[in-house]
């Protein structure tokens, strides 16, 4: 008699963004995990008062793992530009208002740029990932990642989500909008971070 295949592990997204279920979705499926977004439990977003990407990250996982009693993954991502001294940094979601959607923030940032020369519009996206097995979980599981670029003058490219119309990526000659899905989720923070994190999952 065959042995049945272990059943699918269940986690949290701490995130309602559709663009980051996607990815991450993708990348972990193949693990053996299946990723839940916490609006299936019509969880409110937490209050991320924290200062750092890594703090919002962590205080997001724990709120959806303590709404809904599974593992969590908070994630928490953003554009840092050096000519604005970091910004919009953890306000990246909100940069232009709490209820700003992509092309709002898209147009804040190209304005606040305006005829920068190129040798000035550097920056990197960054995100810090938490794991926790529960909510009061002492020792969880950190990863972050970091991915370099420019600022482009103006959009291109219709993929991804988020600022990546606007990051180019050097190493491609493209922006990160104009990415193939898998060729993205290889090279972006999100995807390093990813990685880095399954490494310390083995034993989870």
């Amino acid at each position: 008699m065959s042995e049945l295949a272990p059943p699918a592990r269940e986690l949290v997204l701490a995130s309602g963004n559709q663009g980051k279920l996607r990815e991450l979705g993708a990348m972990l499926d193949p693990h053996g995990w299946t990723v839940i977004p916490q609006s299936r439990w019509k969880i409110s977003e937490a209050d991320e008062n924290g200062l750092s990407f890594i703090e919002n990250a962590l205080i997001k996982a724990r709120h959806a793992s303590s709404h809904t009693g599974l593992p969590a993954l908070g994630d928490d991502s953003g554009l840092v530009v050096d000519a604005l001294n970091g910004a919009p940094g953890i306000f990246s979601a909100r940069y232009a208002g709490h209820d700003a959607n992509d092309q709002a923030n898209i147009d804040k940032l190209l304005t606040a740029l305006g005829a920068m020369p190129e040798a000035d519009r550097t920056a990197h996206f960054y995100c810090a990932m938490a794991l926790v097995r529960h909510a009061d979980d002492p020792a969880p599981l950190l990863a972050t990642g970091r991915w370099d670029g420019q600022i482009l003058e103006t959009p291109a490219g219709t993929g991804g989500f988020g600022y990546d119309p606007v990051f180019w990526v050097p190493t491609e000659q493209c922006s990160a909008a104009e990415l193939p899905p898998g060729v993205k989720n290889r090279l972006s923070h999100r995807g390093l971070a990813l990685t880095a994190l399954l490494e310390q999952m083995t034993a989870f």
